[in-house]
């Protein structure tokens, strides 16, 4: 059974910074590609960054810049460091994580996985 926990949301003012933590358990970290999503009030989950099974980095062109995301695979734990933090960084953050079957790296919205999120609060 895999579970993603988030933690280190909070609110900040502008210009800010924070880092958020996934702990996952149940789950190989190298095996596919790990990922930050964030969702604000009234919108669409939206994509904030990937780390890829081999170390390789992208993010929305909104953070990219301002966040890092990075793992350490020995503690099963993914990090997001957000800097420069913005209003409109104001968002529920999710953990999410591809799904390994049969050899292929299914994607959080293929039938991933996914955390409860962590509330992120700019002002």
């Amino acid at each position: 059974h895999v579970q993603l926990v988030e933690s280190g949301g909070g609110s900040v003012q502008a210009g800010g910074s924070l880092k958020l933590h996934c702990v996952a358990s149940g789950y190989i970290f190298g095996t596919c590609a790990m990922h930050w999503y964030r969702q604000a009030p009234g919108k669409e989950r939206e994509f904030v960054s990937t780390i890829s099974n081999d170390g390789s980095t992208s993010y929305a062109d909104s953070v990219r810049g301002r966040f890092t995301i990075s793992q350490d695979n020995a503690a099963n734990t993914l990090y997001l460091q957000m800097h420069t933090l913005k209003t409109e960084d104001t968002a529920v953050y999710y953990c999410a994580a591809d799904r390994l079957l049969g050899g292929v790296c299914y994607t959080p919205r293929e039938g991933g996985y996914w955390g409860q999120g962590t509330q992120v609060t700019v002002s």
